[in-house]
């Protein structure tokens, strides 16, 4: 009599109990800009700290876990992401001001920060408004725009390391370099307090309005994208450089550098995350061998490829 195979254990029977919600084989392309990407073995959604920190602590050591916020300056391969992928919610979104002090959880909108400085007659943090992604995705990347960083703004924050443990963290623990923070990689940020100063809220109102006017004018606001693909190099403009080498336009499958703003990648329909990492390298080769300037991703690429998918055609 031949022995019954045994099917394989699932991830989600492995983890532990929590008041938040598990989803098997979430599919992440609804949920990034660029509109593509494999699934996650399985999502999280913790319903608060508390809920976050049980999970931590209590799930399998080998069970990687992985944050992910609106998808906005991010590629996820074809392949997914393997183990946990965590998406913080509601519990995490509140936000208070006091005196010239905003206070907000790790998935609050960084639009929504600015709009709440601004009822609080708080000036110096209306850069966020021209920020699309989470507080906790800023605070990981030190986000700037039009003049000003996250190291300008952050007091402190606060994290969880990888066995549950809250730390609080000041501006110097932070380790903020240019589109970088200085904490461990598997931490995860589930808050921060800024500081501004005071200021009126038509002049607050107006300089929002500038940001948002040339976003406008200037990205492609309307296609599916990362936002910034790449770094500034010490000394240049990324998006100079590109147009130097003659990349304005350029495509590969469904991917194309936009005609608008030559430092975004755009899904132009039907690409694959493949498409989009292959342009981007390209892009990289082309810049280097025109100028011979390395550009670094700004865009964080996480998960894995899917075997024997290439990039449809090639340059045109």
């Amino acid at each position: 009599m031949m022995a019954e195979r045994k099917s394989p254990e699932r991830l989600i029977d492995r983890l532990p109990a929590v008041r938040g919600r598990y989803t098997e084989a979430a599919d992440l392309s609804r949920v990034t800009w660029f509109k593509v990407g494999g699934p996650a073995e399985v999502m999280f959604r913790p319903v608060d700290q508390d809920d976050l920190v049980s999970f931590l602590a209590a799930k399998p050591a080998d069970v990687p876990v992985t944050v992910l916020g609106v998808g906005s300056n991010l590629l996820v391969r074809d392949g997914g992401i393997d183990g946990v992928v965590i998406r913080l919610g509601r519990g995490f979104t509140e936000i208070t001001t006091e005196g010239t002090t905003v206070t907000a959880g790790a998935a609050a909108l960084d639009l929504n920060v600015a709009i709440a400085a601004r009822a609080a007659g708080i000036a110096g943090l209306e850069f966020l408004s021209g920020i699309p992604g989470l507080i906790g995705g800023a605070l990981r990347m030190n986000a700037g725009a039009y003049g000003r960083e996250m190291t300008d703004v952050t007091v402190a924050a606060t994290a969880l390391d990888a066995s549950g443990a809250l730390h609080k963290l000041s501006h110097a623990d932070l380790g903020f370099t240019y589109r970088h923070a200085g904490v461990p990689a598997d931490w995860i940020f589930t808050g921060a307090t800024l500081r501004g100063e005071p200021g009126s809220a038509d002049a607050i109102q107006a300089r929002m309005d500038e940001i948002q006017a040339a976003r406008a004018e200037t990205q492609p606001l309307r296609t599916p994208t990362g936002g910034s693909t790449f770094k500034n190099p010490e000394g240049h403009k990324a998006w100079q450089l590109i147009d130097a080498a003659g990349c304005r336009g350029l495509r590969m499958g469904g991917a194309q550098v936009s005609e608008l703003h030559c430092n975004f990648l755009i899904n132009v329909g039907g690409a694959t995350a493949a498409d989009i990492e292959a342009l981007g390298e390209d892009v990289r080769r082309r810049v280097f061998a025109h100028s011979g300037v390395t550009l670094d991703w700004e865009i964080k690429r996480i998960g894995k490829p899917l075997p024997g998918l290439h990039t449809v055609g090639g340059a045109a």
